[in-house]
């Protein structure tokens, strides 16, 4: 599992992006209870994700409409399979609009360079 921590903030709106292999649904699941076990993630206001696997494309908004869509299309675009990866944020009290697309594309673009 990789985290990346804080990497982009704005009008107090904070991002982090993880990820890890994945093969399956359950997989994705254990990924984000994995995740989860770090109090920080437990309570982050989303936590978006998405992956790829064989015919398999299996996304969560978690409440941030739109953006395990986001996700996926970034994903098929680095053509980044049997691969989880999310993008979580913490609300800073300000609508940020279509920020929000810019934000996680760039999070999931950090996570890729990573790599």
């Amino acid at each position: 599992m990789i985290i990346l921590d804080n990497v982009i903030t704005d009008r107090g709106s904070k991002y982090a992006v993880a990820g890890g292999p994945c093969r399956s649904g359950d997989e994705a699941w254990a990924f984000l209870a994995e995740l989860k076990r770090n109090k920080k993630f437990a309570k982050a206001t989303h936590n978006s994700w998405g992956f790829i696997c064989g015919e398999q494309r299996i996304k969560n908004d978690d409440g941030e409409a739109g953006a395990g869509m986001v996700i996926l299309r970034m994903l098929e675009r680095e053509g980044l399979h049997d691969h989880i990866v999310v993008v979580t944020r913490w609300f800073g009290g300000k609508h940020l609009g279509g920020d929000r697309f810019r934000h996680v594309q760039e999070a999931v673009r950090i996570y890729i360079k990573a790599l």
